[in-house]
């Protein structure tokens, strides 16, 4: 779909007026990703168009700033800069994951190609956190029992699936013409309950990564939140899938 360019006005105020006018809903987004996160990553996407970079540029620098992160979550002892240092760098690469779609938009529109490329770091990002969590857990000890290395197996589980989930839900919808999970309007109570879910606050807790008994026991938290959302959001998938199925699209 071709989007006409929001702005042509080459200045830092004028083209963060054109984006707050043009932002996606913010009802229903867990509460950091819709407070935090979408108004950081305006402010660099009018930074980035300012400066001539492309949303893939973007995206790149996103890429860079996590992966770099969880290599030092999987590399280095869990002293107590860590935290702080990788909790940065995936708080900035989440906020530039926010701004590639937004500097697509003032550029006109993105593409597929740049489309698949923004899921493509999504989906690896959520893999390899979870797996530097479990190298680090066993290169540099982890407080508990063994089971305490079945939190990032079980969270990888999760986020796995629930990124899966709402991508397959979502094309399934887009094929019999319904609206999509991030088409629907919701309110500030759907935000507080998709808190287990947010991303961000997942940065946060990184920021304990040097202090191990506070990691773990944030990081065992927001997993069984995570989880129980998972549980309900697939009932719902099935519930208004079958309700689509029965109404024949």
């Amino acid at each position: 779909m071709t989007v006409t360019p929001l702005s042509q006005e080459r200045t830092f105020r004028g083209v963060m007026q054109r984006l707050s006018a043009a932002q996606k809903p913010g009802r229903g987004a867990p509460p950091y990703s819709r407070w935090v996160n979408r108004p950081l990553g305006r402010v660099i996407a009018a930074t980035a168009y300012l400066v001539d970079l492309k949303p893939n540029h973007v995206t790149a620098l996103s890429a860079a700033c996590t992966f770099t992160g969880i290599a030092l979550l999987a590399l280095v002892p869990p002293v107590p800069w860590l935290g702080l240092v990788v909790g940065v760098l995936l708080v900035l690469g989440y906020a530039l994951d926010s701004a590639d779609g937004q500097v697509a938009r003032l550029r006109g529109g993105g593409s597929l190609a740049g489309e698949w490329l923004d899921h493509m770091v999504d989906v690896t990002k959520t893999c390899l956190l979870h797996v530097a969590v479990l190298v680090s857990f066993a290169r540099f000890g982890y407080p508990g029992g063994p089971g305490t290395l079945l939190l990032p197996l079980g969270y990888l589980t999760v986020s796995v699936v629930s990124f899966f989930g709402i991508m397959l839900a979502d094309q399934l919808k887009r094929s019999r013409g319904g609206a999509t999970t991030a088409g629907r309007s919701r309110g500030r109570l759907q935000t507080l309950v998709a808190t287990p879910t947010d991303y961000g606050i997942l940065c946060l807790v990184f920021l304990l990564a040097g202090w191990r008994d506070g990691f773990v026991v944030a990081y065992a938290v927001m997993l069984i939140g995570h989880s129980a959302a998972l549980l309900a959001a697939i009932a719902k998938w099935w519930r208004d899938l079958t309700r689509m199925d029965h109404n024949g699209g």
